[in-house]
């Protein structure tokens, strides 16, 4: 486990002390650079880890995920231990949102255990209709050029990683891989049943598209809240947007009572 834990997680500013941990998921194509440095803005109460999935960074050489189902079960089978012995708080944003819901349940179906709070970000609800579009995107059939154009239109990627191609070629087959992931994870939301019972808080850009939101309403028993930060789809990688996520973030969860 310790291997998985070496491969998975990166956490600059360890905090043994720490109440609470965040626990961040990267968005599509992402790596763990920016969430990671987030431990160093946070209090002491709280450490901050950021997942590395297969494919990327130092696990360049291994197979990119499959599906959703690998992916939990990495993440599940590497923390379990961490998650059993100290409070624990996800963050997602974008595919990192429906990766971290995709966690939770399964941790809560299968372990009974939940986050004392789940903060989403750039995101509709799993369950909605609106993501049936991205799931139906031929992603072998589209070409580079219009992954491009949408990874340019989303933002959050510096225009110099995209003028070298090596990077370049990387991003634009991580993205690929992680739309295919997300094109494997399917969540039905049964008749009144309420997965969760944490509190839930949706983050979105107010220039970004809307998503459909008022739908997280129907995963918990908990408070769900929502907050419109200026910008479009990386809202969150301006400094004061980011200021304004730290502090509410450390809020809530000082707030969960711990």
């Amino acid at each position: 486990v310790f291997l998985g834990m070496e491969k998975l997680v990166v956490c600059p500013y360890k905090r043994q002390n720490a109440l609470c941990r965040l626990i961040c998921f990267p968005w599509a194509g992402g790596g763990t650079s920016q969430l990671a440095q987030w431990g160093k803005l946070f209090s002491n109460s709280i450490e901050v880890y950021s997942l590395r999935l297969p494919g990327r960074e130092s696990r360049l050489k291994e197979p990119f995920a499959k599906d959703m189902t690998t992916i939990v079960n990495e993440i599940t089978s590497v923390l379990l231990k961490e998650l059993q012995e100290k409070p624990f708080a996800f963050f997602g944003h974008s595919f990192g949102s429906y990766m971290s819901f995709a966690v939770a349940l399964h941790l809560k179906e299968k372990y009974g255990l939940e986050p004392i709070h789940l903060f989403v970000s750039g995101a509709h609800a799993p369950q909605s209709e609106e993501l049936l579009p991205i799931k139906s995107i031929p992603i072998d059939d589209t070409r580079d050029e219009d992954i491009l154009t949408y990874i340019q239109i989303l933002g959050g990627t510096t225009s110099e990683l995209l003028q070298n191609e090596d990077l370049k070629e990387h991003l634009l087959l991580t993205f690929r891989e992680d739309i295919r992931v997300l094109q494997t994870f399917s969540f039905e939301n049964a008749e009144r049943n309420v997965p969760f019972s944490c509190d839930i808080t949706c983050f979105n850009g107010s220039e970004d598209k809307p998503h459909d939101l008022e739908a997280w309403h129907d995963l918990t028993s908990g408070d769900t809240s929502f907050y419109e930060l200026p910008g479009g789809h990386f809202y969150l990688l301006e400094p004061s947007n980011e200021i304004f996520l730290i502090k509410h973030i450390t809020r809530c969860i000082e707030n969960a009572g711990l």
